[in-house]
């Protein structure tokens, strides 16, 4: 039943990935979705949790990973900003130095079918199709959904990804 707020406000669909590779990983991922369904919007549908080397960066602690889809009234800019703060909360500190340890790393996959590029911002994530710790809990959520500028569903992209890393179900 749809309440008179959602009969009024656009609710949109954004896919995210949360991973994160230092403290007590499965109780960060269980605190962000806590905020993120408190802070942002219904979190619709999980994925299983992952358990993947890290990528990029090899020399540090596995991460673990677990997409959602999440229903939110915010725009794609102001999601942003409500992860951001989310992270810091979780002890994320933001560095220069790319594919570091991390409580928290939430990264928004697709939001709707939009294709969104502006500075700090894009959308989708510019690394979806490379990365099977993105694509296997992907598939479980949404295995036919349609990457907008790749024009090519999720289990396609994953059957045709390259990404050698093993990536476990916890």
């Amino acid at each position: 039943m749809k309440t008179i707020f959602s009969i009024f406000v656009k609710m949109n669909i954004a896919y995210l990935i949360l991973g994160g590779n230092k403290g007590d990983k499965l109780q960060n991922i269980r605190q962000a979705l806590f905020l993120l369904e408190n802070n942002i919007g219904a979190i619709t549908k999980k994925s299983d949790v992952f358990v993947t080397a890290a990528w990029g960066n090899t020399e540090q602690p596995d991460f673990f990973n677990q997409a959602i889809r999440l229903e939110t009234s915010l725009s794609a800019s102001d999601l942003l900003k409500k992860i951001i703060s989310i992270e810091e909360t979780l002890g994320r500190i933001r560095t220069d130095k790319k594919w570091m340890e991390r409580t928290m790393d939430i990264d928004i996959l697709f939001y709707n079918d939009e294709i969104i590029s502006i500075p700090d911002l894009k959308i989708p994530h510019p690394f979806i199709q490379e990365r099977k710790f993105v694509l296997i809990p992907m598939e479980q959520l949404a295995p036919m959904f349609v990457h907008p500028q790749i024009k090519k569903n999720i289990r396609t992209l994953l059957s045709e990804c390259s990404d050698e890393l093993e990536v476990r179900c916890l």
